[in-house]
């Protein structure tokens, strides 16, 4: 697949109004959603969660793409339709999670490196055949006493550079995530320090490893107060902060940026995606900035659920709810109001 049709499927993921749901949990990780409602983990139950959302009738018109973990991708839904098929028939762009996860930093206390790359080149291939057409791979960098090292910010921006790189030879958008996480309590100026270090190493690593900017995304952290802060910033301080620190590191042939809701609350990753549209548009920033939420568009929808097939259409209506007012939010048009709307599926 040629850079501009790498392009034109980045471009359709950021269209107006329309963001990314993250459905890649780990099974490590589902297994804590579904245990937070009482509901026991097999395959057979996340499936049927996860094809729940996916059948929701109207998502298309808010979300534009789905990233999968490598286990969803392989499953068939209860009537023996794939699961990316199921996307694909509602117009929806199904992705796949391509790191395994976070392990120590050797040599680095209190940091993390993403693996993952052994292996890739032949697992994106066969990605490619399963349906996928962008992939994800996340690096984590906390902020602490000492920490981030340039050594740990280098070693992540390495990995997703790599990852990056295999992935646009594959034909799939690569989406770079790396998440300054917000644990702790700092300010929110020690996280515009921390992010601006890892965007410019990023950026550095992706062009040291020739990958085209105009076929991939970024999926970052917004500019925020760490969660323990004692004076956490407001909306319109994390919108001028999480513009302006892109702004000088983020090129412009970049298609757009898809933030994390990053342990954010739903109304919280809102709100704040909300102020962040328009400061953008006030300014004149050049990209679409738009959203890859998990559980910024899940937690409602599963306490809803409760693993109860009799809550299917009422945990659907949930989502399909958070979908839209996070797709308000994305064109700078969300008003508290919203949360009381009904959509109609």
């Amino acid at each position: 697949m040629g850079i501009q049709e790498l392009n034109d499927t980045a471009r359709a993921i950021v269209a107006p109004g329309k963001g990314i749901l993250a459905a890649d949990e780990s099974t490590g990780t589902i297994k804590k959603r579904l245990d937070s409602i009482g509901v026991e983990s097999t395959e057979a139950t996340r499936r049927d969660y996860r094809e729940m959302l996916f059948r929701t009738e109207g998502a298309s018109k808010y979300i534009s793409g789905v990233i999968l973990y490598d286990e969803t991708l392989r499953q068939n839904g209860a009537a023996g339709t794939p699961l990316s098929r199921v996307l694909v028939d509602q117009g929806i762009l199904p992705g796949i999670k391509v790191d395994i996860g976070g392990r120590p930093l050797a040599g680095a206390p209190g940091e993390q490196v993403t693996e993952g790359l052994d292996g890739l080149r032949e697992r994106l291939a066969e990605y490619a055949e399963l349906g996928a057409r962008f992939t994800k791979w996340r690096g984590i960098i906390a902020i602490g006493p000492g920490i981030p090292t340039r050594y740990g910010i280098e070693a992540n921006a390495h990995a997703l550079a790599r990852s990056a790189a295999l992935s646009i030879e594959a034909g799939l958008v690569p989406i770079v995530e790396p998440e300054v996480l917000m644990d702790g309590d700092h300010d929110i100026d020690a996280c515009f320090e921390a992010t601006e270090a890892v965007l410019r190493e990023v950026y550095s690593q992706l062009g040291t490893h020739r990958v085209a900017l105009e076929g991939t995304l970024l999926k970052p952290n917004m500019v925020l107060s760490g969660t323990d802060a004692p004076n956490r910033a407001g909306p319109e301080e994390v919108a001028e902060k999480t513009v302006s620190c892109f702004k000088r590191v983020v090129p412009a042939a970049v298609p757009g940026i898809v933030f994390l809701s990053g342990g954010q609350s739903d109304e919280e990753a809102t709100v704040n995606l909300n102020a962040i549209n328009r400061y953008a548009a006030s300014v004149g920033a050049p990209w679409e900035l738009s959203f890859s939420y998990g559980r910024g568009l899940q937690a409602a929808a599963l306490k809803a659920w409760g693993g109860d097939p009799a809550n299917r259409a009422r945990a659907q209506q949930v989502y399909l709810h958070r979908a839209y007012v996070t797709s308000a939010a994305q064109q700078g048009d969300y008003k508290p109001e919203m949360e009381k709307e009904l959509v109609a599926t």
